[in-house]
């Protein structure tokens, strides 16, 4: 959410930031809602004194005994009370009309990133690790012979519907091992504190982080009212929803690993043969809460967290700056991280990792105290995939396979999977 204050002193700058984004100028209908706002609120206060004292005169005219005064201002008090009530209906209504437009507009860009209309645009700022050279053609995951015995898509058609998956024997041995590698990875060597939370939340936590209002479609809700979250950004950042910390404690670096449900509105056709795009997937997320001057040192630092992951595990990729036309409502910049996938022989997001600035914390009211003294200040708030398990499972089965069908696992994940090496041609973990 944007604040006010900062578009009423620059709207200029305000209106060329969303340009960036290609959005038309909206600060003058912002600035016209919010000066009829204020003029209603001022009259409501000043109709609001004016009857309190007329209430006051009500009581003179009582004790005097002047029955007609007494009637005159009850029936005065009573007509303002009326007024009152209508003016301050009109302020509530502007207010919620001001909040409702502030609330459906993006995040402003930082002056850093590229102005651009689509992932086209994208920049790429670093890339490790080399393709391997394959001696024979490279399937896709789903085509792997050892893979398929561990990928069950048509029970899970039966059981679900489109986009969803069963995995079992080495391939689900294999997903939750990377889960844990990436957790225990991230707790152990980036300091992230670990963190189990709900998946399941109400509409104000997806207020916060800007799931809502405009968003709703991509997300799925429950009978009564409670959403299914889309990741783990959603509960991790609103943890500091609604409080006021001390400088102290900050930054707050959580990390979590939940299951993760999207509607993916809007993607019919795209991605439908394997488990690249599913309804119901795990991640393990990171998210940051800073100090304001940390916040961009921080995206770095988290940018970092995810591409050791994946440097770890020996896969290659490369990591681009999303330019203004790509990137996500809520953020001020975003680096996405793709690895290489050399069945679809092409690089692939696997991580998003952004800075949202005061963004979420103003929709949250998240603040911190000075060390110093002075009024409470809003925090920032980072978020970033550490990084999305089912697609970091297909990288490492694409980029492990073998002529025989069967697939080399990488190393790092020895200790996780008990010593076994491979999975071999007929599925089994071995």
């Amino acid at each position: 959410m944007h604040d006010i204050r900062a578009i009423r002193e620059n709207p200029a700058a305000f209106d060329a930031a969303l340009s960036r984004r290609g959005l038309e100028p909206v600060s003058s209908e912002i600035l016209k809602i919010d000066e009829d706002r204020r003029a209603a609120i001022l009259a409501a206060e000043t109709a609001q004194a004016d009857q309190n004292k007329a209430a006051k005169e009500i009581g003179k005219a009582k004790t005097s005994g002047d029955e007609a005064a007494f009637e005159r201002l009850r029936d005065e008090v009573s007509a303002k009370k009326a007024a009152v009530a209508e003016m301050q209906a009109r302020a509530k209504e502007l207010d919620d009309t001001l909040s409702t437009l502030l609330m459906g507009l993006p995040n402003l860009p930082h002056d850093d990133v590229p102005v651009g209309e689509d992932e086209e645009d994208n920049v790429e700022v670093h890339r490790w690790g080399t393709p391997r050279d394959f001696d024979f053609q490279p399937k896709e995951h789903f085509e792997i012979a050892g893979v398929q015995p561990g990928m069950d898509f048509e029970t899970a058609a039966k059981l679900s519907g489109s986009r969803f998956v069963v995995m079992s024997g080495a391939v689900a041995r294999l997903h939750r091992a990377l889960a844990q590698f990436m957790l225990d990875t991230h707790i152990s060597e980036n300091g992230l504190i670990e963190t189990w939370t709900p998946v399941l939340v109400r509409d104000d936590m997806m207020y916060g982080t800007g799931q809502l209002p405009k968003f709703g479609e991509d997300s799925y809700q429950t009978t009564n009212g409670w959403w299914l979250v889309p990741t783990a950004e959603v509960t991790l950042t609103n943890i500091v929803n609604g409080l006021t910390v001390e400088e102290d404690y900050l930054p707050r670096r959580y990390v979590a690993h939940t299951q993760c449900f999207r509607s993916e509105a809007g993607s019919a056709g795209r991605d439908t043969a394997g488990m690249l795009r599913q309804h119901q997937f795990e991640k393990v997320e990171m998210v940051s809460v800073t100090h304001p001057d940390k916040s961009r040192e921080e995206l770095d630092r988290m940018t970092g967290c995810a591409q050791g992951i994946l440097e770890r595990l020996g896969l290659p990729y490369r990591t681009v700056v999303l330019c203004t036309g790509d990137m996500g409502f809520g953020a001020r910049r975003t680096h996405d991280i793709e690895v290489w996938l050399p069945g679809q022989n092409t690089y692939r997001e696997i991580s998003s990792v952004s800075v949202c600035g005061d963004f979420q914390a103003r929709r949250m009211n998240a603040r911190f105290k000075p060390a110093g003294g002075g009024k409470p200040e809003f925090v920032h708030t980072l978020n970033g995939s550490g990084l999305a398990v089912g697609r970091c499972l297909i990288a490492v089965l694409e980029n492990g396979q073998e002529s025989d069908g069967s697939v080399t696992l990488p190393e790092a994940l020895h200790p996780w999977l008990g010593g076994k090496t491979r999975i071999s041609a007929n599925g089994e973990m071995v």
